[in-house]
């Protein structure tokens, strides 16, 4: 069985069986309720989700078939297994034609409720799994779906190759709106887990008071609403990988949770006392300078090492200047397409072009989604985007020579060989434009000799 536990509720009238069966079944891992009768049952059911309910079809008063049928009414993810009399099988497959997943006949060997439950169990995640992966390959997050054609981005690409299949923790780092989750969800299926979930979770986006019940669950009546038991982010990503954005907001309390889980494999609910195994990969991202806040005593060392046993950095959009034309029109398309109806074949003006390449992105892709989109329903059904369906602050961004540099340095320093190199190829696009393709002239523009020009653009790919 699973090491996450499951609740199962068992409804037999015959104390002889009911009682020792619920025992062997605690031993085996499940939490287990009891129930003599079928209005007990439904009481049970009124007020508590359980993931199995095993009853006796024949009882006193309301029948295991009504519990069944009440059963998968209330919750239809339900696994519902029932116990007939030898000779009764018909009304066994009654129960399965309601949803049962399976029956067992009295009198029963334990190992062989044991099968029944794992089998129906077992089948039931498939089911779910087979059902997420259709869903989640809509989406399509794939190594290359991550664009680009820069130097960067190639390293980035081999990095995360050789680091997706493995088990390791990753801590991803970069800008906001760089697309650290893109990435994770990069690493997660091109590792082992892809058939499992991929759960993600903004440490920043949640309270600090609740922050902690949504990662590791809750037991009923945990806290003032707590109302019934809840599954953690932990839990939902067994087997699979847990995504941690901006995990440098989370308190120290909660950063020692969270080392022991990594170090342990285990944990408890809020309000529980049950320690519970856990098989998940964790993923860290980070937009603030979490040595910084270790100085400050805001970030646990240990903690730090633990999720930066390979570190990831995502480069802002403003030093990979050659591969914004790229994600432009790749966004335009995909922006196109969910249109209704949808404008396919869209292009970008070179004007808009250039023009994207000189501006700055401080909110990176995110902020060149945004863009695209609002060009896109500026555009007004034409098959080009022009200068004027861009924001106005872009439109009045300058690509004269005499545009200054950047005033600020990024908190997580720059490639100074790359960002001249962007300078250097970003100013022979410019000269070449404006010489319309004569590279003596565009030579002359720059200062240069023609030939040293020419070497210049076989250097950076122009």
């Amino acid at each position: 069985m699973s090491e996450i536990e499951k609740h199962l509720l068992i409804v037999e009238d015959e104390a002889a069986l009911r009682v020792p069966t619920a025992e062997r079944l605690t031993d085996h891992g499940f939490t287990v309720v009891q129930a003599e009768s079928g209005e007990e049952a439904l009481k049970h059911l009124s007020s508590f989700a359980f993931d199995i309910v095993l009853t006796d079809l024949r009882l006193p008063g309301i029948t295991g078939m009504e519990v069944i049928t009440e059963a998968i009414e209330r919750y239809p993810e339900i696994t519902a297994i029932v116990i007939t009399a030898f000779g009764t099988v018909e009304n066994a497959v009654d129960a399965l034609k309601l949803g049962a997943a399976d029956y067992v006949s009295k009198p029963f060997r334990f190992d062989a409720l044991l099968h029944s439950l794992s089998t129906a169990l077992e089948r039931k995640r498939l089911r779910s799994e087979n059902a997420y992966l259709k869903a989640q390959l809509q989406e399509r997050y794939r190594f290359n779906n991550l664009i680009g054609a820069s130097r960067p981005m190639r390293d980035l690409f081999e990095l995360l190759a050789t680091v997706a299949p493995t088990n390791t923790t990753v801590l991803i780092t970069g800008e906001t709106g760089t697309g650290k989750e893109l990435v994770a969800r990069a690493i997660h299926h091109g590792s082992s887990r892809r058939t499992h979930r991929f759960v993600a979770l903004s440490c920043s986006a949640i309270p600090e008071t609740l922050l902690e019940a949504e990662l590791f669950g809750h037991v009923r009546g945990a806290f003032t609403g707590a109302v019934d038991s809840r599954l953690g982010r932990l839990e939902q990503a067994h087997k699979g990988t847990l995504f941690l954005d901006e995990v440098g907001t989370m308190s120290p309390a909660l950063q020692a949770k969270l080392l022991r889980v990594i170090q342990e494999r285990e944990f408890e609910r809020l309000g529980g006392t049950k320690t519970i195994g856990i098989d998940v990969r964790i993923l860290a991202a980070t937009n603030s300078d979490l040595v910084a806040l270790i100085a400050e005593g805001k970030f646990r060392e240990d903690l730090y090492y633990r999720l930066n046993v390979i570190p990831v950095h995502l480069p802002p959009l403003r030093e990979r200047q050659e591969d914004i034309p790229l994600l432009a029109q790749h966004l335009l398309q995909r922006l196109g397409r969910d249109l209704t109806p949808p404008r396919k074949g869209m292009v970008l003006s070179q004007d808009v072009v250039r023009q994207l390449m000189t501006y700055s992105w401080p909110g990176n892709i995110r902020e060149l989604e945004n863009v695209v989109e609002r060009a896109l329903t500026f555009s007004q059904g034409r098959s080009q985007i022009e200068l004027t369906h861009l924001p106005s602050h872009i439109q009045a961004v300058s690509d004269s020579v005499t545009a200054q540099g950047p005033s600020t340095l990024p908190d997580q320093g720059l490639s100074l060989e790359t960002y001249i190199k962007d300078i250097e190829r970003q100013f022979i696009k410019l000269s070449l434009d404006k010489a319309k393709g004569n590279k003596r002239r565009a030579a002359d523009l720059l200062g240069l000799k023609r030939t040293t020009l020419v070497e210049k653009m076989k250097r950076l790919g122009c």
